[in-house]
């Protein structure tokens, strides 16, 4: 007597991620970003509907990745961009998906008054505390101590001023419904982050206002660290000046779906 066995597949390539070699270094955590946004867009049904907005920086590629509709931005502009693209198709599904140069630096004002302005946007945002691309310069959110090729000597408050942390600026926008930052350091850290993102795109399908997801994010090439010390420096120093968690929700969700 056969036993037919019924299966369930539990794990697969997702629809809106191409299946494309990437170009980003080894350990660094912007292939895993991608992955959970493409998840969540597709367990949310709303690929066809989605434009992202890219950045200049290490993911300014990534509409090679991204099995959607892609608006490449100048650098810092990403905001700007994705607030005309949302004013004049308010039925599409808008985000930005950039790194700390591109939007606490030169896009510094942008992501500001977006969120100032509640603009139906959502913003991936990859915190390094580096310049990734351009070969590892200080940026905003390098930490106090962390050495960078333009701060040999590390970071110092009376040289450089000390480190920018733009979520929790944001968060006295009133503008800003959601804001959280998680890391991809870990199995149960990033569904934790998986779980803020899919929150996020819930706040603009919704109607809510702007929200943001910080992912603090490791770069091996430029920590000039191996993947495994470059996780636990994340872990153990950079969550020191950048804490985990939910900085801002008055979503009224109860939790992430």
């Amino acid at each position: 007597m056969s036993t037919q066995v019924a299966y369930k597949q539990v794990f697969g390539w997702p629809e809106s991620l191409k299946k494309n070699p990437t170009h980003y270094c080894p350990g660094c955590g912007h292939s895993i970003a991608h992955r959970l946004v493409a998840e969540c867009l597709d367990e949310l049904g709303i690929r066809e509907k989605t434009i992202g907005v890219p950045p200049v920086g290490c993911a300014v590629l990534a509409y090679n990745y991204f099995n959607f509709d892609m608006v490449e931005a100048p650098h810092g502009r990403a905001m700007a961009v994705a607030t005309g693209i949302k004013r004049v198709h308010p039925d599409k599904f808008v985000l930005t998906y950039q790194g700390d140069g591109d939007l606490a630096a030169i896009g510094t004002a942008e992501t500001i008054h977006a969120g100032n302005r509640g603009e139906r946007i959502s913003a991936i945002f990859i915190n390094n505390a580096i310049y990734g691309m351009t070969g590892g310069q200080m940026a905003p959110t390098t930490v106090l101590g962390q050495e960078a090729t333009t701060a040999p000597g590390g970071r110092d408050p009376r040289l450089h001023g000390s480190p920018i942390d733009i979520s929790r600026m944001l968060a006295v926008c009133d503008g800003v419904v959601y804001a959280e930052r998680c890391s991809l350091t870990s199995v149960k850290n990033i569904r934790k982050a998986k779980k803020a993102i899919m929150k996020s795109f819930r706040c603009q399908l919704d109607d809510l206002g702007f929200s943001i997801v910080e992912l603090l994010s490791p770069c091996p090439t430029n920590w000039k660290m191996p993947p495994k010390d470059a996780w636990a420096w994340i872990n153990n120093e950079m969550v020191k000046t950048y804490p985990l968690g939910v900085i801002k929700d008055i979503t009224g969700y109860e939790e992430a779906k």
